[in-house]
């Protein structure tokens, strides 16, 4: 399947997926099976390049005892073979040991995204920031539940619309709502923090409200599904905040790890090279 984008070339989307053993195994070039925006362009300098993934998740996901954050690797992977992946490397005084890590799709930044949410990484990694338009496009998804990817964890990801009773797949298909928000009051200031209000332009500026959504806080929930009609833990990609869960059910499989340094990964606007992953702080999001 060629892919079309406005530099008038042609990149091949390659992925399979099978199940091997115990494991579901995804192998992809990274390249997506839709059209994209204009890479490069003035606020994303980076030409899409093919890659060499191969991932490995549980066939039979678990919960784990305790939740995993997101660090800095891919939350997991489309089933066009693209990943989801929803950090920057933009911290606050340009230094992780802040813990003020700088929300990509806040509206104070702009990436170069096109209308897919996605964009281009200095190493040609084309990657997803929130919900993948054109695959759901693809996929005729548009107001229907559908299947769009794996999690790190083994657990499948859908795209933004659910039935409206998770029990019951009968039920009427609306799009589902996050249970997260924007904190009110200041930010601390000083050596603790950026100040000014709340406002989204951090990831430390949000916080689940159990209830106040459809989703719990690894913007997820278990029911049945089209692929799962006798029910599974399923996450959801949303068009709020958290978009791309930030925190796994079960344990991410370690294939989604960046080895070493974030490779190719840089600051939202051009400059320096990005930090080491470090994690956001404590009791984000809540265990």
């Amino acid at each position: 399947m060629l892919l079309s984008i406005s530099e008038s070339r042609s990149l091949s989307n390659q992925v399979s997926i099978t199940v091997e053993g115990d494991q579901r195994v995804i192998r992809s070039n990274g390249i997506p099976d839709h059209a994209t925006g204009k890479f490069p362009n003035p606020s994303c300098p980076n030409t899409m390049t093919a890659q060499n993934y191969v991932f490995h998740v549980s066939a039979n996901p678990q919960a784990a005892p305790t939740s995993t954050l997101l660090r800095m690797y891919p939350f997991g992977v489309a089933v066009n073979g693209v990943v989801f992946d929803p950090g920057a490397a933009e911290w606050w005084q340009r230094n992780p040991a802040t813990g003020w890590q700088y929300e990509p799709l806040s509206g104070h930044y702009y990436l170069g995204t096109d209308d897919s949410n996605a964009h281009v990484q200095p190493d040609g990694v084309y990657h997803y920031h929130g919900v993948p338009t054109g695959l759901i496009k693809k996929l005729h998804g548009e107001h229907g539940m559908v299947q769009v990817g794996w999690a790190a964890d083994g657990f499948p990801i859908y795209g933004p619309w659910g039935h409206a009773d998770a029990t019951d797949l009968n039920s009427p298909v609306q799009k589902l709502k996050s249970s997260y928000r924007v904190k009110q009051g200041v930010r601390p200031s000083g050596t603790q923090g950026p100040g000014g209000k709340y406002d989204g332009t951090f990831l430390q500026d949000y916080e689940y409200v159990a209830g106040s959504g459809d989703l719990d806080e690894h913007n997820g929930r278990f029911g049945p599904t089209p692929e799962f009609p006798s029910g599974i833990y399923h996450y959801y990609v949303t068009a709020m905040w958290p978009f791309i869960p930030r925190s796994f059910k079960g344990t991410p499989d370690s294939s989604f790890f960046r080895k070493g340094p974030p490779g190719g990964r840089r600051p939202l606007r051009r400059g320096g090279p990005g930090g080491p992953p470090f994690p956001p702080p404590p009791g984000f999001p809540p265990p």
